[in-house]
């Protein structure tokens, strides 16, 4: 890609230059989900991140990162904030996920998470980086209503893509179906497909969709099923879906746990306890629990009676992250 010719730094605090107001905060935009990779020149691919969205402003009066749901969460990511103090833009605001990447380089939810102190902790992440794939505010000027393709040029423009706390997500080059089934034999989350005219819209307008290797959701932890001779006491945990309005049973899963998870998530739940289940669950050793924790949830389908198949346990997602609960209306 081309580069435009450096530009000279704007003094932000200079009333009488013409700019958009800076705003507070940006609803983020969302990707959807689809089965298949979408065909044609009008849309780019990148690779899918397993970590926390963020938002990082750059302001005149120093740096703050936003998580999804808006909370600010600067002192939480240090190197991240370090490394957008250093980034040569008066004002800007940067969207993208902050991951951590296991030996292989590939983002790791679990280790994020850890890194974080786990649900609840409060510790700061010196491992995490930051993945930028847009620019939504630049030197004075708001971008949501410019096409992503200009946004890219001028996010790449003024981004390093080097190995520091604040990297670029770089576009790929060629067939959706293909470098999907790459990212699949990479042991890669998957991809995402952004329509290159696009404006920023937030929610869900379709402008955006992720594909998947494995499918991942968020699902309500309604209870567990108390076992002897598991780590923890813990069998397995009871699931729950949106249908609609209401909740509904979706299965359970007893795999992916470390030991210190188990003994966690056992001590939380417990906490939780309620005499009757929040919807009508059959089952022998049944403790159940009000619906407050949200687990993310690997799995490879459904089965015919409407319950996850070979589902897998990735962590707790936090109240801040404002992770969705899966709807089973989305379901493909």
């Amino acid at each position: 890609m081309a580069k435009s010719k450096p530009r000279k730094r704007r003094d932000p605090a200079q009333p009488q230059l013409p700019f958009d107001k800076l705003p507070e905060r940006i609803e983020p935009a969302l990707a959807l989900l689809k089965p298949r990779a979408p065909q044609g020149d009008q849309w780019l691919f990148e690779l899918k991140f397993d970590g926390y969205r963020l938002a990082i402003h750059i302001e005149p009066q120093g740096v703050r990162i936003l998580t999804r749901g808006g909370h600010d969460w600067t002192d939480r990511f240090p190197t991240i904030a370090e490394a957008a103090r250093k980034l040569d833009v008066g004002t800007a605001i940067l969207d993208g996920e902050a991951v951590v990447l296991d030996a292989e380089g590939r983002s790791d939810f679990s280790a994020l998470q850890r890194s974080l102190g786990g649900r609840g902790g409060k510790r700061a992440s010196a491992e995490a980086v930051f993945y930028a794939f847009d620019l939504l505010y630049f030197d004075g000027h708001l971008l949501t209503n410019t096409e992503l393709s200009v946004r890219r040029h001028l996010l790449t423009d003024f981004l390093d893509n080097g190995d520091g706390g604040i990297r670029l997500s770089e576009e790929m080059e060629g067939d959706g179906c293909e470098l999907l089934a790459t990212a699949c034999a990479h042991g890669l989350e998957g991809i995402i497909a952004k329509h290159r005219d696009s404006r920023y819209r937030s929610g869900r307008a379709g402008d955006w969709i992720k594909i998947k290797c494995i499918q991942s959701e968020s699902f309500v932890i309604i209870g567990y099923e108390q076992s002897s001779v598991a780590r923890g006491g813990i069998g397995s945990l009871l699931l729950a879906a949106k249908d609609g309005t209401a909740l509904r049973h979706v299965g359970s899963v007893g795999t992916g746990f470390k030991e210190k998870d188990v003994v966690a998530l056992r001590s939380t739940l417990d906490k939780l306890k309620t005499k009757r289940p929040v919807v009508p669950i059959k089952g022998k050793n049944l403790v159940f629990a009000q619906p407050t924790l949200i687990a993310e949830i690997e799995f490879r389908g459904w089965t015919d009676d409407g319950n996850l198949r070979h589902a897998s346990y990735k962590g707790l997602r936090e109240v801040q992250d404002n992770a969705d609960i899966y709807n089973l209306g989305t379901k493909t």
